[in-house]
């Protein structure tokens, strides 16, 4: 191989990973904002990641959208929304021990909570509100009187674990009178909608 083609190779090389780096560093960017916000979810097989991204877009894209597992430092923001899928009555408890390691912070800071539930396929409603959100995450945060809701969520069963794959097939036609099939009844525009809610909620 002569020089210059070596050179070249290696160039092209180095582009194709600065190109690869830039790639994995793409995540979701907030829109230019006076207001400093962050939406904060915890989530087992992606809904409530989708959840968030759609709320910070109902408040008009300015909100940045952590996953609790990244253990981000939320302490520069005024405004944060929280929320999580849940599986087994709760919300992973990786976010459990974020708000209560944080509380002291967190608590005057908090702007929405929200649940993503997949009830069954039933519709959600306001017994669903008091176990998720009254009974579960306001009780955590010890915040009350702020915008929250409760969606309905899906099932992905090639993203779960084994186990908990098993779990599910055994309890569900107890549960929702079926077997267990992949569903989808998480909405963006219910998401938006409740985005739009919390900005307004914080907008003089």
């Amino acid at each position: 191989m002569e020089r210059r083609d070596f050179l070249k190779l290696g160039l092209a090389g180095v582009g194709t990973m600065a190109l690869a780096d830039n790639a994995w560093a793409l995540k979701y960017y907030p829109r230019p904002s006076d207001k400093k916000c962050a939406v904060l979810y915890g989530t087992w097989y992606g809904s409530s990641r989708d959840a968030a991204v759609w709320i910070s877009e109902g408040m008009g894209g300015i909100a940045d959208v952590f996953d609790v597992r990244e253990k981000p430092d939320l302490k520069g923001f005024d405004h944060i929304v929280i929320g999580g899928s849940i599986q087994s009555m709760a919300t992973p408890k990786e976010l459990q021990d974020y708000i209560t390691k944080n509380k002291g912070w967190l608590q005057s800071k908090v702007r929405g909570l929200f649940a993503v539930c997949g009830n069954g396929e039933r519709p959600v409603g306001p017994q669903q509100t008091t176990m998720f959100i009254d009974n579960h995450l306001a009780k955590l945060c010890e915040v009350n009187d702020i915008p929250s809701r409760v969606f309905n969520g899906r099932i992905t069963k090639s993203l779960m674990e084994p186990e908990v794959a098993k779990m599910m097939e055994e309890m569900y036609p107890q549960i929702a009178g079926k077997p267990l099939a992949d569903y989808d009844l998480l909405k963006r525009a219910d998401c938006m909608a409740f985005g739009k809610e919390i900005l307004n909620s914080i907008t003089p």
